[in-house]
């Protein structure tokens, strides 16, 4: 059988990988000696058939994204990361993207993600809204080439797999009679709001309720300043989640704990669509967007917050008067395909391809 590989540029992507790794197995590769630490650190114990000894993690190599095609197999990339025009013909290349925003695929390099996502020989799509986005691109792929999958991580969730109590222990959260509300932004490219609006939502959002604070994977490293920002100001029932630690801290692992999610631009707004609950959207002026017909756009289905509103007061009232949550519940089915068994259909599909 043809060996399995799994390809991302930044460790966080790989939580997608992992459902499908845990059914199938394969090789996960990094791209640097700083991206194998970081995996050697947050996939301890995860190695699915024990036979890797060392901190019992998953098999890793590290391969540099312009060596990738020199693998036999089939890679498995969580990012857009194949290198057009590269001899991939050892290789079957397999495309499932790491979230589905409404940022541009590529951002402003248009062309440069035309490209590469036309290199693909299969794309695994996690839903409609993901097809829409490709033909937002002028894109017209060959039917064959796109394999209606699911979103892997919302199984997890679908089989009840996420306990609210274990968050509750995890974050150490101490006045459970509060509201829990998740403020997870997205990063430079979407023009994140964490640094600009992070210690303000702390201090006006906590004198009711209590915050968790999931910053963008790279913003991670602003954490530790808001952290102090936070106790100087003696801003009380705010917490911080890891979105490295991708094991413990997980987006679903926020996701079943909050009441109500503050996000921007970030992918994660259309995965905890699935949990029926009010999303409030920063206003920021990212213009780099894909158009969306309405019943895929968030934007257009939620209160948005701008420089001069009350925070605590647009909470209060999405938590009082939910009145989008309808509309969620019929968004995460027009943007996912949300019937279950996603993992299980990509395993099929590679499977087969790994004995042809």
């Amino acid at each position: 059988m043809k060996p399995v590989y799994y390809y991302a540029n930044h460790i966080y992507q790989f939580s997608y990988a992992l459902p499908l790794y845990n059914t199938i197995g394969g090789v996960f590769v990094v791209r640097d000696l700083w991206r194998l630490w970081s995996f050697l650190r947050f996939f301890r114990g995860l190695a699915r058939d024990g036979k890797t000894p060392f901190l019992k993690t998953p098999r890793v190599i590290v391969r540099s994204r312009e060596k990738l095609a020199g693998l036999d197999g089939i890679l498995v990339f969580f990012s857009n990361s194949i290198v057009p025009g590269d001899d991939y013909s050892r290789s079957i290349t397999i495309f499932h993207e790491h979230g589905t925003s409404d940022k541009r695929y590529g951002g402003k390099a248009h062309e440069e993600a035309r490209a590469k996502l036309s290199a693909y020989d299969t794309i695994f799509l996690s839903g409609p809204k993901n097809r829409r986005r490709l033909e937002d691109m002028q894109l017209r792929l060959p039917e064959e080439k796109l394999v209606n999958i699911g979103g892997f991580r919302i199984d997890e969730y679908l089989k009840g797999n996420y306990s609210r109590e274990r968050e509750y222990e995890r974050l150490k959260i101490t006045d459970r009679s509060r509201k829990n509300i998740l403020y997870a932004p997205t990063w430079r490219f979407g023009k994140g709001t964490l640094k600009k609006y992070g210690l303000r939502f702390a201090r006006e959002i906590t004198r009711k309720h209590n915050l968790i604070i999931r910053p963008h994977y790279h913003d991670q490293k602003y954490s530790c300043l808001l952290k102090l920002q936070c106790a100087l100001a003696g801003v009380k029932h705010v917490y911080f989640s890891n979105a490295s630690n991708i094991i413990k801290q997980d987006t679903f692992n926020d996701f079943v704990i909050a009441d109500l999610m503050i996000s921007d631009m970030s992918s994660v707004i259309y995965e905890f669509l699935i949990m029926g609950k009010p999303v409030i959207i920063v206003k920021n002026d990212f213009d780099n967007c894909h158009q969306m017909p309405k019943e895929m756009d968030i934007m257009q289905n939620a209160d948005l917050f701008e420089e001069g509103d009350d925070i605590l007061r647009l909470v209060d009232e999405n938590l009082a008067n939910p009145r989008f949550v309808e509309t969620y519940r019929k968004m995460a089915r027009a943007s996912f395909y949300t019937e279950g068994s996603a993992v299980q259909r990509a395993a099929d599909f590679i499977r087969k391809l790994a004995v042809e």
